[in-house]
């Protein structure tokens, strides 16, 4: 097989066959890269050319523009003039100030969710919470860490306060490129049973031990980080993105 055909050629990284610049392939396209930055397999700082990602997925350079920049928008990609776009490289005091906002916003919003959550939230957070924990046992890392943030962003919802929650939703965007590139796999730095125990304190209208709890299970999260710095290598995306 020639070793330059594309990924969409061969049939990876989306259906097979599937080429071309419809919504549908683009949002196959964000997964796919988002996903390989999430597990780390493209890392911190590593170029992304978009002549490159357009010949490997076999779309346009305005395609893969498009999808770049809604990675820059989830800050899981940075767009430099002149330099183009490059995994979003957390540091060590970008990753505590994200956490520490985390602090602040999300505990403060646990008195107000205790107050206003309803039987079918509680029933949504469970199976949110099965899911991350099923998807931990089967070493889905990338699939973990998404409904990990999925889950503090429905509990921020709960609060009824749509911009505070818009706010953690894309801190909680940061954090999981952080937990990816800093955590330990197969782990998300916190007791697998820690959301079970929140949703508890919640259904007990206990906002005051839910703020204590988030507290303590977002320090844990944060002290479970090891932020080493490594040297930035080109990536080779054709292997990344290969079947």
């Amino acid at each position: 097989m020639n070793q330059r055909q594309t990924v969409a050629e061969r049939g990876g990284a989306g259906r097979p066959g599937k080429n071309g610049d419809g919504a549908e392939r683009h949002e196959e396209i964000h997964r796919s890269i988002s996903d390989a930055i999430i597990e780390h397999r493209l890392r911190p700082g590593a170029r992304l050319r978009e002549d490159a990602l357009a010949e490997v997925f076999g779309i346009s350079r305005t395609g893969i523009r498009k999808i770049l920049q809604r990675l820059a928008l989830e800050q899981l990609v940075t767009l430099t003039p002149r330099r183009g776009a490059s995994v979003t490289r957390p540091t060590a005091d970008e990753a505590k100030d994200v956490f520490d906002a985390r602090q602040m916003v999300e505990c403060g919003l646990m008195p107000e969710v205790a107050r206003r959550i309803t039987d079918d939230d509680l029933r949504e957070l469970r199976d949110m919470a099965r899911r991350e924990r099923q998807a931990l046992k089967s070493g889905e890392q990338s699939t973990a860490i998404r409904l990990s943030a999925d889950f503090h962003a429905r509990l921020a919802r709960i609060s009824g306060n749509a911009t505070l929650a818009d706010f953690v939703e894309r801190l909680c965007s940061r954090s999981s490129l952080i937990l990816a590139v800093y955590g330990n796999p197969g782990h998300l730095g916190c007791e697998s049973h820690d959301h079970d125990d929140l949703i508890g304190f919640l259904e007990a209208g206990n906002g005051e031990r839910a703020q204590a709890f988030m507290g303590r299970h977002l320090k844990a999260i944060e002290a479970s980080l090891s932020i080493v710095e490594e040297e930035v290598e080109a990536p080779d995306l054709h292997r990344i993105f290969a079947d």
